[in-house]
């Protein structure tokens, strides 16, 4: 298989997934689920579609994309930190206000992220609205994401820390401990800094890809 049809062929996987966890997520929205409800609805395809991004690293690290490897590893760490440690393990994160966010940003967000990774990868032109959703829609979207992330992960603490989930104790034969709250913690203290820098840098880029509406991204 070549690198091409691979890399389209992925893709191509992730939109159709993602679009399967957007429906789900709206359907969910218009018939009044609950939050529980409506995460396990789409439980099981935002686990697979969410953890195969981890391919998404090696793709950068080996060289298949030229996606810098620090800022997609973060990125798919934290998604995917959110997806298992905390709302696999913390059944209380599922009522938080933040799953329907996050889930709606999340989708949306990928559903256009892979179609245009897509036709980028085919060298196909990238049609304007593709680019302008792309381009524009992040404005809404990733505050969106941000506040479902740091919402669905402060639900959470209460539980991880009176179940000690992921949780090492002294004493212990490695003679170390290990906090999971603590990392919680710090991993949303890292959203101080880490939001500002991407939500800049998008509005950066769509300066240059948009610019007054004449110029495009092929």
């Amino acid at each position: 298989m070549s690198v091409q049809l691979y890399l389209v062929t992925y893709n191509v996987l992730q939109i159709l997934g993602w679009s399967v966890v957007l429906v789900k997520t709206v359907l969910g929205l218009l018939n009044g689920l609950t939050w529980p409800q409506l995460y396990e609805s789409v439980e099981f395809e935002l686990k697979i579609f969410q953890t195969a991004a981890i391919l998404e690293v090696i793709h950068a690290v080996i060289g298949l994309v030229r996606s810098p490897v620090g800022t997609t590893a973060m990125q798919v760490t934290s998604r995917v930190v959110l997806v298992w440690p905390i709302l696999h393990l913390c059944s209380t994160a599922r009522y938080s206000v933040g799953v329907p966010l996050l889930l709606v940003a999340w989708s949306v967000t990928e559903v256009i992220r892979y179609s245009f990774y897509a036709l980028s990868v085919l060298k196909q032109p990238i049609p304007y609205f593709l680019l302008w959703l792309r381009y524009t829609l992040f404005y809404v979207l990733y505050p969106m994401g941000v506040s479902g992330e740091l919402l669905t992960l402060f639900a959470s603490l209460k539980e991880v820390d009176e179940k000690k989930i992921l949780t090492l104790e002294m004493p212990n034969r490695l003679n170390m401990g290990i906090s999971f709250w603590w990392v919680l913690i710090i991993a949303a203290l890292t959203y101080i800094p880490g939001f500002p820098q991407l939500y800049f840098y998008m509005i950066g880029q769509r300066k240059k890809v948009l610019g007054g509406g004449n110029k495009k991204k092929q």
